[in-house]
């Protein structure tokens, strides 16, 4: 391991600076009365390099209970009315308007200070790029917040393209009228151009139709775009929302394998699909049927009959398959998800399922889940190809009996034989979306069953609430405790922490031993928040940890996990997002401290070198140096190991505890262990028995208790 004597013991916290953007924002929702956390600002920034992009503001104001808006604005504009605005100056600077008078603008300045300051409006305007963030209290939603909508994450999302979908249906109105123009141009022909032979008005009505086809052409090229900018739009706002609330869904609240989640994530594009596919479309162009019969009444009179009884019989036939359709779509759904399970279970232990032969299990459950989806999808295709067969014969059949009886009336003298071409034309374009009918009924079922599955998810309960106000803790002095904290695992009969309680002041080492099933690892999950308690409380600093934002809680505890948890990427990245926006020098800090440095500087590549799904090609004792690394690379107040060094060889151990004994001073450190080396880090030690404690007191305490709590093998969890 590098020599590290030169790094600096602690790194500051207060040295983690805001961007003049992020000020900004925390001080206008401050401002209009809607004050946010820190954690609630960062929550929201998607930039992978941990910074506030515009977008992100504008979520920012939308969760803080604002309407925002992005846009062009002179300075010369702004009155009390607009301001508070956010202005965004060159370099990437960005200050608070709060007033403009005609010698000087008052501002915030994140640069300047925490007050108020003032500057000349000719300075203002020459560093002003003429762009801002119009912000102001959502009264609407102040009245409405006790009481969130159903499904208000789907609808508002398609809300917001109303205008994309009212050109849609004007472009269907327009493609309907325009539809005529053929059926009119036959119609015209026979009765007046070929009777008179007039040529010239055949080449003036063939020009008018060219034109009229041309504009069809382009209209529902124009819609089809329509269409996509809607389904574009929706695909932002409805897949920012959804993926949010699985990063914010409660353990607890989760349902289903990990398996199903991903096939109920999956569903989205479904859902999405059916609203920017040629199923709406067809469900669009629906009600023009009633115009197409309407026109065939009155050049053809009683022809109109005929479409008028077959467009029932096609509308009765699809609406009987609905509940047959229905129940098969989920069915289908279900059967999807088992498929996703096993499929994810089986990718996720390929190597444990190679190595152990169960590879046949694995099949059997597989091929199992293959067959129950495809004989329900066979049902669902078989009544579909009933309902488009039914149509197909009800089309044909109308445009046979329309010639037959046309030609009654034609030697009736009622209608004339143009008038009977253009009917038939009609009467095809009159029944051509109900032949789609059957597939756009199966596809709405599709979607309406992703879109049920989807609303669970939405409506299942969330650390974030929308409507939650949360104490702002960006720092923590350090201090835990448990009062009385009784805990019962979901869906679980027994309880897992019987009534525990203890108190670890600011920079204590505390080490908690116990036989396995002891609640070990469940008082790690709860510290972090990841579990809500059945009855007493879990406090850091005297706070109920119910009361601060998730995000500040978990910023300032530094968390190592038994099973070490790595993404795909570099081995940069995967220090790094321990904390929002660490600089080199913390990373290289961490990494030395842990051990890291020894292997990435043996590496071509270094902290580049790229690292596969969970670490793949990575010793298991490497794993975890990194993810002790993440959990240190902010200088957290709280420090929370679980079998840190499980996997390590003895030298790789030692040298980590030595680094961690020097360089964490300072922080709360909690240890999850059966390795006795780690004691050396610790002072006191907490011993768990059946969720209770069994005793508490300094490391000598381990001898006298020996005898009630043997610590059982390495590397079990708790």
């Amino acid at each position: 391991m590098s020599d590290i004597h030169d790094i600096q013991t602690e790194r500051p916290r207060s040295a983690r600076k805001l961007s003049p953007l992020e000020a900004c924002m925390l001080h206008v929702t401050t401002k209009l009365d809607r004050p946010i956390t820190h954690a609630a600002l960062f929550a929201e920034i998607s930039d992978p390099q941990g910074f506030l992009t515009l977008r992100d503001a504008l979520q920012v104001a939308e969760r803080a209970g604002l309407q925002a808006a992005f846009g062009a604005r002179k300075l010369s504009d702004f009155d009390d009315s607009l301001t508070p605005a956010v202005l965004l100056l060159a370099g990437d600077r960005a200050v608070v308007l709060h007033r403009v008078e005609k010698t000087r603008c008052i501002l915030y300045d994140p640069v300047v200070g925490d007050g108020l300051s003032e500057m000349a409006p000719e300075k203002l305007a020459k560093a002003y790029t003429g762009h801002a963030i119009l912000m102001r209290p959502n009264y609407r939603e102040d009245l409405t917040r006790q009481s969130t909508t159903e499904g208000h994450w789907f609808w508002s999302a398609l809300a917001a393209s109303k205008w994309s979908y009212m050109q849609v249906i004007l472009a269907a109105m327009l493609t309907s009228v325009l539809g005529l123009s053929t059926s009119i141009f036959s119609m015209v022909v026979y009765d007046r151009i070929l009777p008179n032979e007039a040529t010239e008005s055949l080449i003036a009505l063939s020009v008018g139709i060219g034109i009229a086809l041309l504009f069809d052409f382009g209209i529902k090229t124009l819609r089809a775009s329509f269409i996509d900018s809607a389904g574009a739009r929706a695909d932002l706002l409805m897949g920012r929302r959804i993926f949010d609330q699985l990063l914010n869904l409660r353990l607890a609240a989760r349902s289903g394998s990990t398996g199903a989640m991903a096939n109920t994530l999956r569903e989205f594009e479904s859902l999405r699909d059916f609203f920017t596919s040629a199923s709406l479309v067809a469900l669009v162009d629906l009600p023009f049927v009633v115009l197409f019969i309407f026109v065939i009444h009155m050049i053809g009179g009683p022809l109109a009959l005929i479409p008028a009884i077959a467009v029932p019989i096609v509308l009765v036939v699809g609406l009987l398959v609905q509940p047959f359709l229905w129940r098969l779509a989920k069915q289908s759904h279900t059967d999807g998800q088992s498929k996703q399970s096993v499929l994810v279970e089986t990718l996720s232990g390929l190597e444990t399922i190679k190595a152990s032969g169960a590879s046949r299990f694995m099949r059997a459950r597989w091929e199992e889940a293959i067959s129950k989806q495809s004989t329900h999808g066979a049902q669902s295709r078989a009544i579909t190809q009933f309902a488009l067969n039914i149509t197909g014969l009800t089309q044909q059949a109308a445009q046979v009996l329309i010639i037959f009886y046309g030609v009654f009336l034609i030697s009736e003298g009622v209608t004339s034989m143009g008038a009977l071409i253009a009917s038939v034309i009609l009467t095809g374009r009159c029944l051509g979306p109900l032949a789609q009918l059957a597939q756009t009924l199966t596809r709405m079922n599709q979607a309406r069953t992703s879109y049920r599955s989807l609303n669970a998810l939405m409506n299942s309960e969330s650390e974030r609430p929308h409507d939650r106000k949360w104490i702002s803790r960006p720092e923590m002095e350090g201090e835990i405790t448990f009062e009385d904290v009784r805990f019962t695992y979901p869906n679980q009969l027994v309880e897992t922490l019987k009534g525990i309680s203890f108190t670890i002041k600011p920079g204590e080492k505390v080490a908690i031993l116990g036989p396995i099933g002891s609640g070990k690892s469940t008082v790690a999950r709860m510290l972090l928040g990841l579990y809500q308690p059945s009855s007493g409380s879990v406090r850091v600093d005297g706070v109920d940890i119910r009361q601060i934002d998730p995000g500040d809680l978990r910023r300032n505890i530094g968390a190592a996990l038994q099973d070490p948890w790595l993404i795909s990427g570099s081995l940069r990245d995967n220090i790094a997002i321990g904390d929002l926006r660490p600089d080199d020098a913390a990373i290289l800090r961490a990494a030395r401290i842990t051990g890291v440095e020894a292997f990435a500087a043996r590496h071509p590549a270094g902290y580049d070198m790229p690292l596969g799904e969970k670490g793949e090609g990575l010793s298991g004792g490497q794993k975890q140096a990194i993810c002790l690394a993440r959990s240190i690379v902010a200088s957290p107040a709280i420090l929370l190991l679980d079998e840190p060094t499980s996997a390590m060889d003895v030298q790789n151990e030692n040298e980590v505890i030595r680094n961690l004994g020097t360089h964490m001073k300072n922080a709360t450190m909690v240890i999850i262990t059966h390795r006795p080396s780690l004691l050396d880090l610790v002072d006191r030690v907490i011993v768990l028995s059946e969720g209770k404690v069994q005793a508490d007191g300094p490391k000598s305490l381990l001898q006298r208790a020996s005898s009630t709590a043997t610590p059982p093998a390495v590397g079990v969890k708790a």
